[in-house]
C-alpha cells in the first residue's frame, strides 16, 4: 500500500523527508513502513523494558540501534529503504519524546526510534 492513507504511526512529512534524505524511493519507503508498523504491531510489548512516550495513541520507542538494525534485518527492504525506514522512525520519535511531558531528553548517537499506534495494537 502506498500514499498516505497507509496505516502507520509516522507523519507524511517524515516519510518525505527521510526518503529525499536518504535518496529512496518514497513509496518503497511507504511500503516499508507499512509492512513494519503491522509486524510491530504483535511484538511491541517487547519493547516496553525500554524508554518510550505515548502521545495521543502513538507510541514512541528510545532502543538502542542495534535493536531496530536486527529488527530490520529480518526483512528485504534494500539498504537505501531501510535507512529510511530507520530515518523516520527515529525522526518521528524524537518529536514524540520532545512533545511528551515526561520525556524530555535528546537521543543518543547509538540510540533510534520505533513508533507504533498503539490504540490500533491493543485491539488485537
Amino acid at each position: 500500500m502506498t500514499g498516505e492513507d497507509a496505516p502507520v504511526a509516522i507523519d507524511e512529512a517524515r516519510i518525505e523527508q527521510a526518503a529525499e534524505e536518504v535518496g529512496a524511493d518514497r513509496d518503497a519507503v511507504a511500503d516499508a513502513l507499512t509492512v513494519l508498523h503491522a509486524d510491530l504491531i504483535g511484538r511491541h510489548s517487547e519493547f516496553e523494558s525500554e524508554r518510550y512516550v505515548t502521545v495521543d495513541g502513538v507510541r514512541a520507542y528510545r532502543v538502542p540501534e542495534s535493536r531496530v538494525d536486527d529488527l530490520l534485518a529480518a526483512f528485504d527492504f534494500g539498504e537505501d529503504v531501510a535507512s529510511a525506514v530507520k530515518l523516520a522512525h527515529t525522526r518521528q520519535a524524537e518529536l514524540l519524546f520532545a512533545d511528551a511531558v515526561a520525556g524530555r531528553d535528546d537521543f543518543a548517537a547509538d540510540d533510534c526510534g520505533l513508533v507504533v499506534g498503539i490504540d490500533t495494537a491493543e485491539e488485537f
